[in-house]
């Protein structure tokens, strides 16, 4: 049966036995039955009423903070309703809103030639395939699943640099690459899961399992993740680590 590398060489390390495929199957999907207790509330922290909407604003949340995105928003929004708005912007005007997301240029570029492109290939609607979005300027397949998954109730995981270092912490992939650690990750949990798992673990990625100092000693995961000790262990100090939203 396959293994994982990154998990066998912790649980040796342990001197526990090494973990099976199945083993493995089985931890993953009771690390997230406990993420699920956890969080019951986890869901997509960027306001929206719509794919459009979500769009824009999962386009301005790169390298900037949710809460951010959430104080830009409602004037872009009030001032921009529909696609052809967008793709008819004043480039200034644009830019000046949404100037404190960081990056307003390039981010002003991709949201304009996102609007244009849906106007002209998709009749004016945001489509709702990863085939299809993947194509307009800005949209990848972080951008494209978090609107699949939360504007059109198709199954995606959303593979941001929190997801990325917990699902490796957790010992589920060696992979680095995006992509591949989409598709691994996949693999071990039921489909259905996939967009509230990707709010699950992102929320605990910002709340305890920080990249310096994770919160190990308070960690709902402790006895499950081969990473265990990364952080302090000791719950009084690990306790001051832990962080509440919105996020600044």
């Amino acid at each position: 049966m396959a293994t994982n590398a990154a998990t066998n060489a912790a649980t040796k390390a342990a001197g526990r036995k090494p973990e099976s495929r199945l083993a493995l199957v089985r931890r993953a999907r009771k690390m997230n039955r406990i993420l699920a207790e956890t969080y019951p509330d986890a869901h997509c922290e960027l306001d929206f009423s719509n794919p459009l909407e979500l769009l824009v604003a999962t386009i301005l949340s790169a390298q900037c903070t949710d809460k951010r995105v959430n104080m830009v928003t409602p004037v872009l929004f009030a001032k921009y309703p529909t696609v052809e708005d967008y793709a008819a912007a004043d480039r200034a005007e644009m830019e000046e809103i949404i100037r404190s997301t960081g990056f307003f240029r390039a981010k002003t570029n991709s949201i304009i030639g996102m609007a244009q492109a849906i106007c002209e290939r998709y009749g004016g609607e945001v489509p709702g395939t990863l085939k299809d979005l993947v194509t307009l300027p800005g949209v990848g397949r972080k951008t494209a699943n978090v609107v699949l998954g939360n504007a059109f109730g198709v199954p995606g995981l959303t593979v941001d640099t929190h997801f990325q270092r917990l699902v490796r912490r957790f010992g589920w992939t060696e992979e680095t690459d995006p992509v591949k650690i989409e598709h691994a990750v996949g693999e071990l949990l039921l489909k259905s899961e996939w967009t509230i798992f990707s709010h699950r673990v992102i929320w605990h990625g910002r709340r305890i399992c920080h990249a310096r100092r994770p919160a190990c000693g308070v960690c709902p995961l402790a006895a499950l993740c081969p990473s265990y000790g990364t952080g302090p262990t000791d719950p009084a100090q690990a306790e001051k680590l832990v962080r509440s939203g919105p996020f600044s």
